[in-house]
C-alpha cells in the first residue's frame, strides 16, 4: 500500500457466491435475512486515504495515511470516475450486498469480520479512535485481506437506501432501490460510542451531506 498512490494491485479479488444477508436479531432494517448471490468482483484492501483523494483535486490534508473524510456521495463517485479514466476500467462504489459479503470474509452469519467475539476484544480497542480516525490498515485484516471493514469511518455504497428493501430484494446481485432520498453506507466509525459495527448493520444519509466520519473504498 502507498499512502500517496492508489494502484489496481490494491484491489482484492472477492470470489462472489451466495450468503445470508442481514441479521434476524438485528435492527428492523436488517430483516428479513435473505439469500443473496453476488458475482465475483474486486474491492480495495483499504479505505481511500487523504493523499490518494488529493491526487484527484486540490485538497488540503495533514496526514496522508488517514482515510479521507467529509466527502459526500457525489465526491466519492467523482473520484471513481477520475480513477476509471486513469486505470481504463470501471471503478465504482460497492453495493450494500457486495460490501456485506466482503466484510464477512466467507464466514456465514458471523457478527463481525473476525467472528462472534466482542468488538471490545479487538486489539487496543479501549485506546483507539480517541479523537478521530486512525491511519488505514493498522489493524489485522479479515479473511479476504480487507482492512478496517466495520471500523474507522463509515463507507459510502452505491445503493439508494430503503429500510424495507430486504423484503423485496432480488436474489442475484441486488443493486438497491431505483430511487430514494438517502444513500446507503456501511461500517462503524470513530465518532460513535461503539466504534465497530456488525457486518449486517446498515446506515444512510442524504448523498449531499459531508460528515467527519464518512469516507469510502472503491470496487471494480
Amino acid at each position: 500500500m502507498s499512502a500517496t498512490h492508489l494502484d489496481s494491485e490494491d484491489l482484492i479479488q472477492i470470489p462472489g457466491g451466495g450468503f445470508l444477508m442481514g441479521q434476524e436479531n438485528g435492527r428492523d432494517e436488517e430483516r428479513p435475512v435473505h439469500r443473496v448471490i453476488v458475482a465475483p468482483f474486486r474491492l480495495c484492501r483499504f479505505q481511500v486515504t487523504n493523499a490518494q483523494f488529493a491526487a484527484s483535486r486540490k485538497f488540503a490534508y495533514e496526514c496522508a495515511t488517514l482515510p479521507v473524510t467529509s466527502v459526500n456521495w457525489f465526491d466519492a463517485v467523482e473520484f471513481c470516475r477520475w480513477l476509471s479514466a486513469g486505470w481504463g476500467m470501471a471503478v465504482r462504489l460497492p453495493t450494500e450486498a457486495e460490501w456485506e459479503f466482503a466484510a464477512r470474509g466467507g464466514a456465514e452469519q458471523k457478527l463481525y469480520p473476525w467472528g462472534d467475539a466482542s468488538f471490545t476484544d479487538r486489539t487496543g480497542y479501549a485506546t483507539r479512535w480517541t479523537g478521530g480516525p486512525e491511519p488505514v490498515a493498522t489493524a489485522e485484516p479479515n479473511a479476504y485481506g480487507l482492512f478496517d471493514m466495520c471500523e474507522n469511518v463509515h463507507e459510502w455504497c452505491s445503493d439508494w437506501y430503503d429500510a424495507g428493501y430486504y423484503a423485496v430484494s432480488p436474489v442475484d446481485n441486488p443493486q438497491g432501490p431505483e430511487t430514494g432520498a438517502r444513500r446507503a453506507s456501511r461500517g462503524g466509525a470513530w465518532r460513535h460510542h461503539i466504534k465497530v459495527s456488525r457486518c449486517a448493520a446498515r446506515s444512510s444519509i442524504p448523498p449531499e451531506f459531508r460528515y467527519a466520519d464518512y469516507g469510502f473504498r472503491i470496487a471494480v
